[in-house]
């Protein structure tokens, strides 16, 4: 699978030319509208005795839905947050060494 649209390049501008920020920002993203969809769906089924409806986002898959925000500047990240958790990261991995 490739990102053709929105084209990478302009993701990446958006995210200071940095392939790891931009998948963690589209991977927190996907994951919180996999959420949504999830517990709309169990939300239902809760209060049919059977499940007839389908849940339909779009008709795009999480990972579209979250470059598309990204490329829109609906979504974003807090640079001091992202840095911190970066910072924890690498200190836990040389830890580990």
């Amino acid at each position: 699978m490739a990102v053709t649209k929105p084209e990478i390049d302009d993701l990446l501008a958006k995210t200071e030319h940095n392939p790891f920020l931009l998948c963690s920002v589209a991977y927190k993203r996907a994951c919180d509208i996999n959420n949504m969809v999830r517990g709309q769906h169990l939300r239902v089924t809760a209060i049919q005795e059977f499940d007839d409806i389908t849940t339909v986002v779009s008709g795009e898959d999480p990972v579209s839905i979250a470059m598309q925000e990204i490329e829109d500047g609906t979504l974003g990240y807090v640079k001091d947050d992202f840095d911190s958790e970066i910072r924890g990261s690498n200190a836990r991995v040389e830890h580990n060494l």
